[in-house]
């Protein structure tokens, strides 16, 4: 997070402009397009001078641009959430759970050999179990390599085939699976879960199958989402694993 600045932080830079004028007489005096080469090999070398005496005018310097860089950064985040926003909670294909009717929306990007993704879901049911008003929407989103493509996959074929009841236990095991994931793996998952097995491996190649991914990847791309876990709450965008209760305390400010 990005420190702010009090105007008594901002005081050392704000002042540098002004004691480089003086020294060369007054602040009307100065005129940088028209100096000498004299005069301005001079007020580079005052400059310079100023600087290594207020080491600390750089530190502030860049942390102001840090936080312009961070508010716009917020600002067109914000921007390009709205303009998405229906694609984001409602695309019609990604499993939702938690409270259907919560009033308050959070949307996860994840990819199940992510490791952050597998500490973020302890996390996520904590947070569903001890807040009731929650709207939970699971977006598959595999960019670790081709064991994550196929995990995403066999998620998706399940919830086509089986359901989504059968999607969350297919998510959830998939997120606990230590062995790499191979089709004799899935198999065994499958039969485990009682799964229609055969039916379910069959449709992990289908377009339709192929067609959720594609649309995700796009979403993402343009939300600039290219990590995982990442999170839209409401019209926040939330880079990287969070705490449940740090998750609750943004939930709990937005209601308020």
């Amino acid at each position: 997070m990005f420190r702010r600045l009090s105007p008594l932080t901002r005081a050392p830079l704000a002042l540098a402009p002004l004691a480089l004028a003086l020294s060369f007489g007054s602040a009307q005096a100065l005129d940088l397009d028209n100096l000498s080469a004299d005069d301005r090999t001079a007020f580079q070398a005052e400059i310079r001078a100023y600087l290594l005496e207020n080491p600390e005018v750089i530190v502030e310097a860049i942390g102001i641009l840090e936080n312009r860089q961070a508010e716009a950064q917020a600002a067109n985040d914000r921007q390009v959430l709205a303009d998405n926003l229906e694609e984001i909670q409602n695309d019609g294909y990604s499993w939702v759970g938690g409270n259907p009717d919560g009033d308050i929306t959070l949307v996860e990007f994840m990819d199940y050999r992510c490791g952050y993704c597998r500490r973020a879901q302890p996390e996520i049911a904590s947070l569903l179990e001890n807040d009731g008003n929650i709207r939970l929407v699971i977006k598959e989103f595999p960019i670790l390599g081709e064991d994550s493509l196929a995990a995403s996959r066999f998620a998706i074929a399940t919830k086509q085939v089986m359901g989504d009841d059968a999607y969350k236990l297919a998510h959830d095991a998939l997120l606990e699976l230590g062995s790499a994931v191979s089709d004799p793996a899935l198999r065994t998952l499958s039969d485990g879960l009682g799964f229609d097995t055969d039916a379910v491996l069959a449709r992990m190649e289908h377009p339709d199958v192929t067609k959720e991914i594609i649309q995700t990847r796009a979403l993402a791309q343009r939300l600039g989402i290219s990590g995982t876990p990442s999170f839209v709450l409401e019209d926040e965008l939330l880079r990287g694993f969070l705490p449940a209760d740090q998750m609750q305390v943004l939930i709990d400010d937005m209601r308020s």
